[in-house]
């Protein structure tokens, strides 16, 4: 029961990054590398307050604010710069790498003794792992609440269209590099906000912890889809990348189970991934071959 609940408790944290990245993903359409600087960036900045006494909660705002800088920068880079997306994300986790060294003083660093989000005193009270749970749980329902109320505001609206079709945004007089930078910065604040949350709970940052975040991140929001379908509202789509991010632990943790070792977890996510990315097209050729069966369709 203690690892079902570590899991929940887990998968609950990593949905706050599926949730960042859903936005660039899945909204705005493009793939973007700042994730991995991003999420080790948080976590950095996080840990380094914490360490030298600052509040906890100011230190989660820290690591939001510092994952939204990172996004700034390459927005800025791509539509001011005209770099290529995947160019500018790579640059900036390439140099917030050296940043992430600066602000640690050295490659990881613990919170062994330090005051943080998970060891307040009322949550102490709960019984192990809930309040990896509770905290998980405050932060989903918070998020999935203020995106959802966002992204149906007018510049929400924008944003979305600038996603689903620039040129048109564009008539209509939506400023779609504004749309771009905001979206990388909302997204890259989530996922810095993610770094800092599962350092707490971790209980150290480390320079090299972004390795594959992506496809963590990506893993809950197909899952998420494949499990509910693609015809969802959007507020229950970012409820489903949440559940998704907690069916993707669930399954490592079963394969865990099975014998593996968690050196092989980074393959079994890529895995897991590429099946659930396939899964539409083996759908589609099992719903054409039952068509075909039944004379429906032609060859």
């Amino acid at each position: 029961m203690s690892l079902i609940t570590s899991t929940i408790g887990q998968g609950l944290l990593w949905g706050v990054l599926a949730l960042g990245l859903f936005l660039t993903f899945r909204i705005l359409n493009f793939p973007d590398m700042t994730v991995e600087g991003t999420f080790p960036f948080g976590a950095a900045i996080c840990v380094s307050a914490l360490v030298h006494g600052v509040d906890p909660v100011l230190a989660t705002i820290l690591s939001f604010l510092g994952g939204m800088l990172t996004g700034l920068v390459t927005g800025l880079l791509y539509t001011k710069g005209k770099i290529p997306v995947l160019l500018a994300g790579i640059l900036t986790m390439t140099g917030v790498y050296s940043v992430n060294l600066r602000i640690l003083g050295k490659a990881n660093v613990g919170l062994l003794n330090k005051a943080t989000l998970l060891n307040e005193k009322f949550l102490q009270k709960l019984p192990t792992n809930f309040p990896t749970i509770i905290v998980g749980l405050f932060f989903a329902v918070l998020i999935i609440l203020l995106l959802a109320v966002f992204l149906n505001t007018d510049l929400g609206q924008g944003f979305i269209a600038t996603g689903d079709n620039e040129k048109m945004a564009r008539s209509l007089g939506i400023n779609t590099d504004n749309m771009k930078i905001l979206g990388l910065m909302l997204s890259n604040g989530l996922i810095g906000l993610a770094g800092g949350l599962l350092a707490q709970n971790g209980g150290y940052a480390d320079v090299n912890m972004g390795i594959g975040t992506m496809v963590i991140g990506l893993a809950a929001i197909i899952i998420g889809e494949v499990v509910y379908g693609n015809n969802l509202t959007l507020t229950t789509r970012l409820i489903a990348i949440i559940i998704g991010s907690i069916i993707y632990r669930l399954i490592l943790l079963l394969v865990l189970q099975l014998g593996f070792s968690t050196n092989d977890f980074r393959l079994i996510s890529a895995i897991i991934l590429a099946i659930c990315m396939m899964l539409p097209l083996f759908e589609k050729k099992f719903h054409v071959r039952k068509l075909l069966k039944k004379g429906v369709a032609k060859p």
